[in-house]
């Protein structure tokens, strides 16, 4: 998935509107934008909250359309801003009340619990000529819409809160957001404390009485550390009756939380606590973007990551979209693919909760004692799959008289070759097992191997969990054998690009000719 959720050529129009930053103090945290603040319990009477216990399926909402200004549908060229399509446009808007009903109808029947609009609110944003105002002005009108939906009985999804961090780098005021600052602190607070300030409590998608926020990416702030979140937690009771949220990070989060998510589900199933998933990827109308496609195979990847999800479930899925048309992951009605996408999800979402768990999937490596590949200029791929990243790439190469790939050594940050293991080898639950790499020893250094593990201090919530053996690498020229062993591994795909393990290169040449991971 792409970093930005927002197209660049949104960014781009936002760079052309910007005034220069003033310095934090002259720029003032506005009060919060909605009425329903200083709350008491007696605010609460009726909500309904869900259990950390129940099985929880949300999905974000992107409601930035609106076609009487052609806002986020037509580019700033004249061309179509849409990879996939609403099955109308007519009266799609995040202005009107029939367009939002619709879509939470839509919802309810699919058997959403929970819709996350996509939040592109900031204190820098709460001026109607910014040009941003529909991430308030949408929450106005979508409470109404769900404030009758209820009054005729239905029962939409709740709503909790998706913060699009983004706006912690691009936003009005030019203003880069330092969270371990107190102006810092603040602006993140106030963002969070706005929305729900729109949105009576009656609305709120709670658990265990906690109003749910979910945070993108944190590489938009400048920097960040556990005080923007011990703020959160203090200041928020103050003005919201005594609840504190329940608070979910994104994976780059280096924060205590609740739960953790990760953005990228479309492209494949992640679940490091909240679990993503998606349709496929396609974000063909974007411009400024290298292609990325994952093609939705006619319904079938998306069947895949939800039963591949159902396999090891957690409480939470997320599906990532709703309607997300630019970059082609929606699951709402659409254009091109009708309503297929509510009725996979309908039927998913019912043995989810049904706590149906499919048969593992057999295939050529579910009794095999161990899965490999040789590397060469052509791969021999048995069970084990290469994957190219932007930090991952080799070339093919000959070492020792032998063939081989070389790492491509990156300049800056870390250099490495990722893995994905066939899932017909895979077992549920914590999987033991060695990789041993036979590799060509070109130049003093280190190698390593990180795997999709179960430590929570690891990085991105355990899916780089280091191994305990580090191999010396002397320059001598040889080639060697060295293993690491897997001790309570995930093997989720939650790597880049669904990898399963990589090795980490720390020398300015190396060579790998064989791979090969082993049960105990």
């Amino acid at each position: 998935m792409q970093f930005h959720t927002n197209p660049l050529w949104m960014l781009a129009a936002m760079l052309a509107t910007w005034t220069p930053a003033l310095p934090a103090a002259q720029r003032e945290i506005p009060p919060a934008f909605g009425p329903y603040l200083n709350l008491k319990e007696a605010d609460f009477t009726g909500t309904r909250s869900f259990t950390a216990k129940d099985k929880i399926v949300a999905t974000y909402y992107f409601y930035w359309y609106d076609i009487y200004t052609k806002s986020h549908i037509i580019d700033h060229d004249g061309t179509d801003a849409l990879t996939t399509h609403p099955p109308t446009l007519e009266d799609f808007s995040y202005q009107s009340i029939a367009w939002h009903k619709k879509q939470f109808l839509d919802m309810q029947e699919a058997g959403i619990d929970v819709a996350l609009p996509v939040f592109w609110g900031a204190p820098s944003e709460q001026d109607p000529k910014a040009g941003l105002h529909w991430s308030y002005e949408g929450l106005k009108v979508m409470v109404q819409a769900r404030d009758e939906l209820v009054k005729a009985g239905k029962k939409p999804p709740l709503l909790g809160l998706f913060y699009d961090t983004s706006t912690l780098q691009f936003n009005q005021w030019g203003v880069h957001v330092d969270l371990t600052t107190d102006y810092g602190r603040r602006w993140f607070y106030a963002t969070i404390r706005d929305f729900f300030s729109m949105v009576p409590p009656r609305h709120w998608a709670m658990i265990d009485g906690k109003p749910l926020v979910l945070l993108y990416a944190a590489a938009f702030a400048k920097a960040h550390d556990q005080s923007c979140v011990d703020y959160l937690m203090e200041q928020f009771p103050k003005d919201f009756g005594g609840r504190r949220p329940y608070f979910v990070r994104q994976n780059s989060w280096n924060v205590k939380a609740d739960n953790t998510v990760a953005w990228g589900g479309a492209l494949g199933l992640v679940n490091p606590g909240v679990a993503s998933l998606g349709p496929g990827y396609d974000h063909s109308a974007v411009p400024g973007r290298t292609p990325l496609v994952v093609d939705r195979r006619g319904g079938k990847f998306y069947e895949e990551q939800w039963l591949k999800f159902l396999r090891r479930p957690s409480n939470i899925v997320t599906l990532e979209t709703w309607n997300e048309f630019h970059e082609g992951t929606d699951i709402c009605e659409s254009r091109e693919y009708g309503r297929q996408y509510i009725n996979l999800t309908k039927k998913y979402v019912r043995l989810f909760k049904q706590g149906y768990v499919p048969p593992w999937p057999k295939g050529a490596y579910d009794k095999a004692r161990s899965v490999s590949m040789l590397l060469a200029e052509k791969n021999t791929e048995r069970g084990l799959q290469w994957v190219e990243n932007d930090d991952g790439k080799t070339t093919p190469a000959t070492a020792g008289g032998l063939p081989c790939r070389a790492a491509q050594i990156t300049p800056k940050g870390g250099t490495y070759i990722y893995f994905v293991v066939d899932e017909s080898f895979k077992k549920p639950g914590k999987f033991q097992g060695t990789v041993e790499v036979e590799y060509f020893d070109a130049a003093p250094g280190a190698l390593g191997l990180e795997y999709d593990g179960s430590d929570p201090n690891a990085p991105f919530s355990g899916a780089y969990t280091r191994a305990k053996e580090t191999v010396k690498l002397a320059g001598s020229q040889t080639w060697k054998t060295a293993q690491f062993q897997l001790t309570d591994a995930r093997l989720l795909n939650s790597q880049n690009k669904g990898a399963d393990f990589r090795l980490v290169v720390q020398a300015s040449a190396l060579m790998v000719r064989r791979v090969e991971l082993r049960k105990p």
